[in-house]
Formats: structure tokens, C-alpha cells, sequence
């Protein structure tokens, strides 16, 4: 939809929810950008995804889908896959950026390709992982493919190997553990927005993520301008090297210990939350976006072939 649109007489399918485990997460974010793009002029239908929603957006003929899935299908490149076929503009990053971004060992090996810092990490079956430590303590693991935080174990120096959840998928993503403090950037399209520092009383899981209080934004954080110049370049770098569009959020540990050395990058996500508490709205804020202003931005850059 690039190039400007008639507002008032164009019609916007908003995707939610899905049937991913992050499924009331994206309702969360859906709502929100619902409304927020009524407010902003466009003529607005909300879309709880299920296994029709190919026949359903063909019967709705939206101008543009604004893309509030999270997890699979949704982020992964499936859904973007569909909006090709259909040729329905649609937000957010494309097939291949999408499907990237999601599977965090291809997401790494693009960072390292393109000289950005990471940890060590493996791919394990997730019956070695519960069996004993792959990796010496202390590690991180989760699954691959999954945002959110969901499925997440610390693992301390000491501590036994863990006790996965059936849930996990039968190989899992383990990754030395980075110490020190969680930043994020929001690209927003060529632009590098700021540095959020997050602030927590333990890890950054999903209740840290997702309920009112879990957590503390500082924003902008109070950091160095060396380590804020290279979370803004490394975020930007991150966002042009897996292809995203629209905009993306890179996460980050630093271990002020370490000063620059201790910058590493964690993972890109190419559907940030938008919900109330979400990074991405807030960093748009601070720099003089509104919401509405944002979620309009996001329609107006919609296209195919992203």
C-alpha cells in the first residue's frame, strides 16, 4: 500500500490470535491495533485466524491484513506465504525474513555472518538436555522457534539438568548464558528508534513481558553512548541482514563488567507486541509516534513481495 491511501475508504483485516501457543498474546496486541487504526481514519474488521482464514479474507477483500499474529503461522513466514498468493498487502517483514527471524540458530548465523556478537549455543535432543548438562552451567535453553519467552529454563551453576515440560519440542535450542542487563531497540523501518533498558526482578519470561508491573522500562536507558550507539548500529545492522520490513525489535544482554565485549545480541523479533505494555509503542512514544500514528505508518508501508 505504499504511496498514501484514501483512509476513510480503505478497509484493513487486522490478523489475531491463531492457534499458536501465543495465541492471547496476539489478541492482546490485535485489539489494541484495532483500534488504534479506527481512530486513525481506516475502516477496520477484526480477524480471530483459524484454519479458514484463507476463504475468510477472500470474502472480506481487505485492502491491506495488518499482521498481529505471534508464533507460528502467523511469524514464521506461513501466513505471509498465503497474503503472496492472494496478493493482499500486508504488514511487517516478508516470507524469508520472517521464517529466518523465527528459527533463532539461522537468526544467529546470519548475526555472525554479518559480525554481530553472540553466545555460544546447540541444537540437542531434548531427552539429552534432561539427562544431563550439554553445555556447562550456567546455559539457557528453549526452543528455536517459539517467541515470548515461552519454554525458557535457566540453568545455574549447580543446579541438576532440567526437567523439561512434554510441551518442548523434541530438539531444543541451548545457549550459554549472557550476564548483565536487557535491552531492546525498535527498528522502524530504516530508523533505529532508542534503547530501552528492561528491568526486572529475575529473568524476562512472559509474566515479566506481558502483565501490567512485571516489569520497569527505562527509557532511554541510562547507558554509555558507546554501548547506545552500538545497540542502535547492531539493531539496524540486524533488521537490513534478515531482510525484515516494517519494523523489528532486537534484544540484547550487556555486561557492563565487560564494557563494549559485553554487548551481545539475543534474537530480532518481526512481530513486536502491541500491547499496552509492549516495547515497541513505547519507544515510538519517545520519539514523537503515537500509537495510532505507528499502527497508520505500518498500514501505509504494507505490501507484497516484502
Amino acid at each position: 500500500m505504499a504511496g498514501g491511501s484514501n483512509r476513510a475508504a480503505s478497509t484493513v483485516a487486522v490478523l489475531m490470535g491463531g492457534f499458536s501457543s501465543e495465541r492471547e498474546v496476539s489478541l492482546a496486541t490485535g485489539r489494541p491495533c484495532a483500534q488504534a487504526l479506527r481512530e486513525a481514519g481506516y475502516k477496520v474488521v477484526e480477524v480471530d485466524c483459524d484454519r479458514d482464514l484463507c476463504a475468510r479474507l477472500i470474502e472480506i477483500k481487505p485492502d491491506v491484513c495488518f499482521n498481529a499474529l505471534h508464533g507460528p503461522w502467523g511469524e514464521d513466514g506461513a501466513v505471509q506465504g498465503m497474503l503472496e498468493w492472494l496478493r493482499i498487502p500486508y504488514t511487517h517483514s516478508g516470507i524469508l525474513a520472517s521464517a529466518l527471524a523465527m528459527d533463532k540458530v539461522k537468526t544467529k548465523e546470519v548475526y555472525v555472518a554479518n559480525g554481530l556478537p553472540v553466545v555460544a549455543s546447540v541444537l540437542a535432543d531434548r531427552d539429552a538436555v534432561a539427562a544431563g548438562h550439554v553445555l556447562p552451567p550456567p546455559y539457557v535453553v528453549k526452543p528455536y522457534n517459539e517467541g515470548s519467552s515461552v519454554g525458557v529454563y535457566i540453568v545455574r551453576e549447580g543446579s541438576n539438568a532440567p526437567r523439561l515440560a512434554e510441551t518442548m519440542p523434541e530438539v531444543v535450542m541451548v545457549e550459554t548464558y549472557a550476564p548483565g542487563r536487557e535491552m531492546t531497540v525498535t527498528v522502524m523501518g530504516e530508523r533505529a528508534l532508542c534503547v530501552t533498558d528492561i528491568i526486572t526482578d529475575g529473568w524476562y519470561d512472559f509474566d515479566a513481558k506481558y502483565k501490567v508491573g512485571g516489569s520497569r522500562h527505562v527509557v532511554p536507558a541510562e547507558i554509555p553512548a558507546e554501548i547506545e550507539t552500538a545497540c542502535l548500529d547492531y539493531a539496524l545492522l540486524a533488521h537490513r541482514a534478515l531482510g525484515c520490513r516494517g519494523i523489528s525489535r532486537t534484544d540484547f544482554r550487556w555486561d557492563e563488567a565487560r564494557g563494549l565485549a559485553g554487548l551481545i545480541l539475543l534474537e530480532t523479533n518481526t512481530q513486536p507486541g502491541m500491547t499496552p505494555t509492549s516495547l515497541a509503542p513505547e519507544q515510538a512514544a519517545h520519539c514523537g509516534i503515537s500509537f495510532p500514528e505507528l499502527c497508520a505508518w505500518l498500514v501505509e508501508d504494507a505490501s507484497c513481495n516484502r
